[in-house]
């Protein structure tokens, strides 16, 4: 892919194991014990395998399992590090914290959805705050239906150790991928190219999803007119002001966003 017409934006760095091609890897996340020593230092890695939680720390050389029972059973679907904690997603709905240590766990539950279905993706905003984006499927008849998919986005309160509903993320845009979600500011897009806030919300902050199985697709925004009265407004939903084409997902994440008529 020619990338000479393409305005690129660095959104962070990502840990990748070398040399494991076991088909139930996940992901691997990367602790240094020496934060404010400008690098180097002790270390804590965390390996996540389908149904293992492997620990590997600098100053014992070696691998050892981190046993998530009695609190769950399920197998975790993503890690973060985020103020010098571990935290885990489980495909059981399941969200734990763990210090780096691993002398305590932490559960955070994400609020209640009566009659729903529901995946979740963390987003870290910088050091600052980490968000949990919940995609919501409510069920209509115990079928679960795709065309009223709904967002509910929350941030995490480190202190209180509980998920706040927000409606505001500023001028944040979310890009969430198969390999991992990132955050960044709209202003670092080029001018015009439709990232950008509306009257009604400021744009307080747009969502895109890169990794559906199709390669069109919309931003989220909070608060979207659908024209249904039965329709709720206080959620994020897909807006058609502009249409976003996935061309790309590797190495790099290509879109190309075009105004809707």
């Amino acid at each position: 892919m020619k990338m000479n017409d393409c305005q690129i934006l660095p959104l962070g760095h990502q840990y990748r194991m070398i040399g494991c091609n076991a088909k139930e890897y996940i992901n691997v996340v990367v602790l240094p014990l020496n934060q404010e020593g400008g690098g180097g230092g002790d270390f804590v890695v965390l390996l996540n395998f389908t149904k293992v939680l492997l620990v590997y720390r600098s100053t014992e050389m070696r691998w050892r399992r981190l046993h998530t029972q009695p609190f769950t059973t399920a197998t975790c679907e993503e890690l973060f590090t985020f103020r010098g904690k571990f935290y885990a997603i489980f495909i059981s709905g399941d969200f734990f914290a763990f210090d780096p240590h691993f002398l305590g766990l932490t559960t955070l539950k994400p609020l209640e959805l009566p009659n729903c279905g529901s995946c979740n993706d963390l987003v870290q905003s910088g050091d600052d705050e980490l968000f949990l984006v919940e995609t919501i499927i409510p069920r209509n008849d115990d079928v679960l239906s795709f065309n009223r998919l709904t967002l509910r986005v929350c941030r995490l309160d480190v202190e209180a150790g509980q998920w706040v509903v927000v409606t505001d993320i500023g001028d944040r845009v979310f890009i969430i991928g198969e390999f991992g979600s990132v955050s960044c500011s709209a202003k670092e897009f080029p001018e015009g190219c439709g990232v950008s806030g509306n009257s009604i919300l400021k744009l307080c902050g747009s969502i895109l999803y890169t990794h559906m199985p199709w390669n069109e697709t919309y931003f989220y925004k909070y608060g979207v007119e659908t024209g249904r009265e039965e329709d709720d407004l206080n959620c994020w939903r897909f807006s058609r002001e502009n249409l976003v084409t996935i061309l790309s997902t590797s190495p790099v994440v290509a879109l190309r966003v075009e105004r809707c008529v």
